[in-house]
């Protein structure tokens, strides 16, 4: 059995950690590092009987975890007392929201930059009182920031300048160029607030922006991690709610998500094994390419399909623009590289 797949098995129960060799053991920490997911898989195996290094690995993983998303809540804290006295209201999307709702799929998680949403409406007065509070821009390439701020769903990233953290603020879900239109304005409205005091996304909208993330804005990278935030979800969200697959139907439909919720609900029941309700349990013969995809890594955590990747790729900006624009955008983006390419030549 490939190591993937052994480590799709542990994360979900399926497989006895005991049963495995030691070489097993270095398979499933070099997929799951790959996936961004070591932390994940030692939540799960917490209470496993281990080998002592991997449980020593284990635990290293956790700590950092909890580390990481404690200081992941402290920059919403921070981007909240940047944006509350402009009257700039936020909604926190992907890792920190998981993690200021408390989420399963929140354990173990590697939570990078702070994702929030804010109205459109509310975008230039947000980017100003963020600069005010010490955030200075990552890119300052004239074409990446124009791109940003003409096709994008987001302002180009920033980063404090003391913590070294950093935000994206989005206007919306999806590029503005994007074939699906997301309604921005209902998930604003149609928030919810965690425990302390910060809105996220409904259940609904949370696992419709999960799905867009992974099939719609993206070439499937980190795939296994988003299907797991997906799957994790879901089922929760079904155990507290029984409407909750009926609600997330006709969401994904406000939104143009109705295909991209649908296929992630067949992956997570293809890969992790997810139970359906009638309506969403059907099969797709084009789903076997996104499972292919998903386990295209061998024992040491590289990409073993390179044309499938490759197409994923092209997928991917196929979707996000329309193809007289995709072709100006690869090719000045080409241009850029082999000028760059020449400099750092004639430089050396």
């Amino acid at each position: 059995m490939s190591a993937v797949r052994t480590f799709v098995d542990l994360l979900v129960g399926r497989r006895d950690p005991a049963a495995l060799a030691p070489r097993d053991w270095d398979g499933v920490i070099g997929v799951a590092r790959s996936e961004a997911m070591l932390a994940t898989l030692a939540h799960q195996l917490a209470e496993a009987d281990l080998p002592p290094t991997a449980a020593a690995l284990f635990a290293d993983q956790r700590a950092a975890a909890a580390v990481a998303q404690r200081q992941a809540l402290w920059e919403a804290e921070m981007a909240r007392r940047a944006l509350a006295p402009a009257g700039i209201e936020f909604v926190l999307l992907k890792g920190v929201a998981y993690a200021a709702m408390g989420m399963a799929c929140s354990e173990g998680r590697q939570i990078g930059d702070l994702d929030i949403l804010v109205l459109a409406t509310d975008i230039r007065r947000a980017e100003n009182a963020l600069l005010n509070a010490g955030w200075e821009w990552v890119k300052s390439d004239p074409y990446d920031d124009l791109y940003y701020r003409e096709h994008m769903h987001e302002l180009p990233p920033l980063i404090h300048s003391g913590r070294d953290r950093m935000i994206d603020v989005h206007h919306t879900i999806l590029p503005r160029t994007h074939r699906i239109t997301p309604d921005a304005l209902a998930l604003v409205s149609d928030a919810v607030t965690s425990r302390d005091g910060h809105a996220v996304l409904n259940p609904a909208d949370m696992a419709c922006h999960c799905a867009a993330h992974m099939l719609a804005d993206g070439d499937l990278r980190g795939g296994l991690r988003n299907l797991w935030d997906f799957h994790t979800m879901t089922r929760d969200f079904a155990a507290a709610d029984p409407g909750f697959w009926g609600r997330l139907d006709a969401r994904a439909a406000l939104h143009g998500l109705r295909e991209a919720a649908h296929r992630a609900a067949r992956l997570s029941r293809d890969v992790y094994g997810a139970v359906l309700p009638e309506g969403w349990d059907w099969q797709d013969p084009s789903d076997i390419w996104f499972v292919r995809r998903l386990f295209a890594r061998d024992d040491w955590g590289r990409v073993t399909r390179p044309v499938l990747e490759q197409a994923f790729y092209i997928r991917s900006h196929w979707l996000r623009m329309p193809p007289a624009m995709l072709a100006r955008h690869l090719w000045t983006k080409w241009r850029k590289r082999q000028s760059e390419a020449s400099s750092g030549t004639s430089s050396s």
